[in-house]
């Protein structure tokens, strides 16, 4: 069997990510040969039109379903809902994203109010987890994005956030110091 085909079937089996370097382990491979074989089975896919998709994750690979099989899959895992995100959430998430690692105090310290909530919705629908303690007292939690927080946007890594412009983040600075103006007076 080829290479791309026992990926398919581990990947299959495994039903999430695996990394490159535990295929390579698992395989005894070069991990460059993990890469060129993620292609192969990439291609090989697209070309049959197939269902099913390879998606990149940072250094993992996972199997999934193709975007046009969403509706179909929604409607047969009716309760298979999206987790509704508030301004609020979205604004937390955002901040998250764009400055992980950051502590529920650094979170609140930005947004001006307390995000305890939000940040629970967002560990609560696998969009962020512990990412760590900081070496501070008290040693508070650092979160940070997740693999389902990739794959909710369709990012390969957070490097494909798109970038604040100096213009929108001029902009956000002058609303903010509006606010806080505002809150003194």
């Amino acid at each position: 069997m080829k290479l791309d085909g026992m990926i398919e079937g581990i990947l299959f089996a495994m039903g999430s990510s695996v990394s490159k370097k535990e295929l390579a382990e698992a395989l005894d491979v070069q991990e460059k040969e993990i890469e060129e074989a993620a292609d192969a089975l990439e291609a090989r896919l697209a070309s049959e039109e197939s269902g099913i998709t390879l998606l990149r994750l940072d250094d993992r690979l996972q199997l999934g379903s193709r975007k046009e099989c969403y509706d179909a899959l929604i409607k047969l895992a009716s309760h298979a809902r999206k987790p509704v995100l508030t301004n609020a959430v979205r604004e937390t998430l955002a901040i998250i994203a764009y400055k992980q690692p950051v502590t529920k105090a650094e979170i609140a310290k930005i947004r001006g109010v307390n995000s305890d909530h939000a940040v629970n919705r967002l560990v609560e629908y696998r969009l962020v987890t512990e990412a760590g303690r900081l070496e501070a007292p008290g040693r508070p939690i650092l979160f940070g994005t997740t693999e389902e927080f990739l794959r909710h946007f369709a990012l390969s890594s957070t490097d494909d956030l798109p970038d604040i412009s100096a213009e929108k983040l001029a902009e956000f600075t002058e609303e903010a110091e509006a606010e806080s103006t505002e809150v003194e007076v």
